[in-house]
């Protein structure tokens, strides 16, 4: 290939581009041509300067440099020229922006053509502004466009409603300028001007509230243009597969969605408009799901009829059975937006959802699941949870821990019995018990500590899990801490509920061995093995020092400290009572094995003379008399409250450790939906250490069911005032919500 020593033509640069075998054959082409490209604009030569310049938008097409072709663009704008000017706006709109001063150059000239009354060269000059106009151009030349909008040329005025738009959406503050044309723009019959001034009023009532106020008067001027389209026809050079003009009536449909929201006398204007078109547009092509969809939507934005929106959630439960996939997606994703405010009307469609779940595309499986959770209520939740339980042993493993999470959350909000919440629990740590969440093993603790008349079921349950499986480690550490808690029950083989096991002393203790020496325990898992080992110690052989290693009471969540206090006192006292005189060898014991404690028993103190009263030796263990009063409890304090959603903080201060300050945050929500996907986090001054445990779940149900906890652990060693920083991040009413707020009002008793 050899390359002409002379400048070539846009025809032979292009070939001669396409002809080069290598990359470096292609540069060396394009910086030759380059070159005499700027000879050529250094020359002067005005004939074949647009020429020039489209060789130049071609090789920057390509992606090499080409700014120094701007100044050109500019002189080919003011040329009286038609072929000049296009070259030129073509060039501007490829090669200046808003980031490039000299596009502020192309201003007047701008508006030097759209005064001309050329609608070609208004045409470009339009297009031009459109496209690349900034803030400071859209002031300028914004009345000239407003001029534009009513010219008798369609070609310009459609031209000119889009420019109108960017214009719009540029500079909001215009809007006073556009609002008076758009009445009498309404009334065209050209489809391009139409759509583009439906657009407008979207774009004006989006931005402007007085907008909004003044095109709701025209909604009975939109519902006869939209009514004309279903039964009459618009255009029939702009129907596609039947349905006429379906861009134009979803651009329609979506600005009466925002005329009708929250105004009750426009959504009845449009109610029987919407119907008509739900009930008749063709479903067999894409073009009319199109338009069924949008229908949908402004259905459920608007104060539409309670009939009216059972319609709507029908028309997506028949989207649910169409073989496109995106249309089962969309459908889904609807359905997942409307479950809150029509839950019957979605509820109708679950099993058509729970099929979804079986869809071999990812994207689709998740929303149904999403969904499938949010569908599950008290009436439903044993058919749904045995349906997502069957999902969760094939599904995805990306999805197993949504899966997973959501069914625990669905089983703690409306289990019907405590008996079904375990076994749901455990079949979901059996299943998938390295995906759950990190507060899943408390709760379950929690849940089986307090069914006292399932101790023994579960812990049998338990045990036969883990001889099956000790690779779930959250499932092996409830396995631990219930077969240490009830192992006496486990061994007395006595329990009605289950099939007759037969354990052996050796056997636990050998299950427990295997759970240490496994590679698979982690450290907290092994932790729960030696804790079980050491309290079957006394579970096993009753040993004379059982009140150390006794079984640790049940703590109610979310209870207060001075609740906890109370409690505590009261179990001393009946203790007290109950108890019997000891005799002087046993206090003695009891008292050298404390001293232990302390260091060697030739440095300890001879003690006291015991107490000769009933109960006194217990009494005088525990220092009782010579014991500081309990603190004040600390007041709570809401810290934040919007649209139902409440966060409480609770203090407690350790007597042991005064420096420790535990900080209960807790959060209700009393509103008719729930809040999804709940987080907040926590920041303190430097001189304050932070510790965040895990929250007890990240959804907060509505109506004001459980309320999610979190307990923060911060550390005071000088004792400063203490101010504290919240983000809370969430999703409440299908809308993604961050707040942060700083907490100066924390009372001083946190602190001092």
């Amino acid at each position: 290939m050899v390359a002409s020593s002379s400048s070539l033509k846009l025809q032979d640069l292009i070939q001669e581009i396409r002809e080069a075998k290598t990359q470096a054959q292609e540069r060396e082409v394009i910086q030759k041509e380059c070159a005499h490209i700027r000879a050529s604009f250094r020359d002067g030569d005005p004939l074949h300067r647009h020429r020039q310049l489209a060789k130049l938008l071609y090789v920057h097409m390509l992606g090499y440099p080409a700014h120094f072709g701007q100044m050109e663009c500019l002189k080919l704008i003011a040329s009286p020229r038609f072929t000049d000017k296009r070259v030129g706006y073509l060039g501007a709109m490829l090669l200046l922006d808003e980031r490039q001063d000299a596009h502020l150059l192309i201003t007047n000239s701008i508006k030097n053509d759209l005064s001309q009354g050329i609608q070609a060269v208004q045409g470009l000059a339009l297009c031009t502004l459109s496209a690349t106009g900034s803030a400071e151009m859209c002031r300028d030349l914004a009345t000239e466009v407003e001029k534009l909008l009513l010219q008798p040329s369609a070609y310009v005025r459609k031209k000119a409603v889009l420019t109108a738009v960017h214009m719009i959406r540029k500079v909001p503050e215009l809007s006073n300028i556009f609002l008076p044309p758009c009445a009498q723009l309404l009334h065209e019959h050209h489809h391009g001007v139409l759509l583009g001034t439906i657009t407008l009023i979207t774009e004006l009532c989006e931005r402007s509230p007085a907008a909004l106020k003044h095109f709701r008067k025209m909604v009975p001027q939109l519902v006869h243009i939209l009514r004309t389209l279903v039964t009459t026809g618009y255009s029939t050079e702009h129907s596609i597969s039947g349905v006429s003009d379906p861009f134009l009536q979803v651009q329609i449909l979506r600005l009466l969605r925002i005329l009708g929201r929250n105004h009750e006398e426009s959504s009845e204007t449009m109610n029987d408009l919407l119907a008509q078109v739900a009930t008749n547009t063709d479903t067999s092509r894409n073009a009319g799901n199109a338009v069924l969809f949008e229908t949908v939507l402004t259905i459920m934005d608007i104060h539409s009829a309670a009939g009216l929106r059972v319609l709507a959630v029908n028309i997506l439960g028949r989207f649910l059975l169409n073989s496109d996939r995106n249309i089962r997606y969309v459908a889904l994703t609807s359905l997942l937006r409307l479950v809150q405010s029509d839950h019957s009307a979605v509820q109708r469609h679950r099993p058509t959802v729970v099929e979804c779940l079986r869809e071999p595309d990812d994207s689709l499986s998740r929303r149904a699941l999403e969904l499938s959770l949010a569908l599950v209520n008290s009436s439903n939740v044993r058919a749904m949870t045995q349906e997502l339980q069957g999902f969760l042993e094939s599904c995805p493993p990306d999805l197993q821990a949504d899966c997973a999470s959501g069914i625990l959350l669905a089983a703690e909000r409306f289990a019907p019995t405590k008996r079904w919440h375990i076994d749901t629990t455990l079949r979901v740590l059996m299943t998938a018990g390295t995906h759950v969440r990190d507060d899943a093993v408390a709760n379950l603790t929690q849940l089986i500590g307090g069914a006292q008349e399932l101790h023994a079921y579960s812990v049998r349950r338990l045990y036969s899990a883990l001889a099956e499986d000790i690779s779930q480690q959250p499932l092996v550490q409830v396995a631990a801490w219930c077969i240490g808690e009830y192992g006496d029950l486990l061994l007395e083989g006595s329990c009605e509920e289950t099939e007759p096991l037969q354990v052996e002393e050796e056997e636990v203790l050998a299950l427990l061995e295997r759970v240490l020496q496994s590679h698979m325990s982690l450290p907290a898992t092994r932790g729960y093995a030696l804790t079980a080992l050491m309290k079957l110690s006394t579970r096993l052989h009753g040993d004379n020092k059982a009140a150390i290693l006794e079984k640790i009471p049940l703590v109610e969540r979310g209870g207060s400290q001075a609740d906890e206090e109370a409690k505590e006192s009261k179990e001393t006292a009946q203790l007290s009572e109950a108890a019997p005189v000891p005799t002087e060898p046993q206090a003695s014991e009891l008292l050298d094995l404390l001293d232990l404690l302390d260091g060697p028993s030739g440095d300890a103190q001879h003690p006291p003379p015991l107490d000769p009263t009933p109960g006194g030796a217990l009494i005088h263990l525990l220092n009782l008399p010579c014991a500081p009063p309990p603190p004040a409890p600390i007041p709570n304090l809401k810290v934040f409250e919007r649209e139902g959603l409440q966060l409480n903080l609770s203090f407690v201060r350790p007597p042991g450790t005064p420096t420790l300050l535990l900080i209960t945050v807790t959060a209700t929500n009393t509103s008719g939906g729930d809040v999804t996907h709940f987080i907040c986090q926590a920041a303190v001054p430097k001189s304050f250490q932070l510790q965040l445990q895990a929250p007890s779940g990240d959804t907060v149900p509505a109506q004001g069911g459980l309320p999610t906890t979190q307990l923060l652990r911060i550390l005071n060693p000088k004792k400063a005032p203490l101010r504290l920083k919240l983000r809370l991040t969430y999703n409440h009413f299908g809308q993604s919500v961050q707040e942060i707020f700083e907490v100066n009002n924390l009372p001083v008793e946190t602190w001092q």
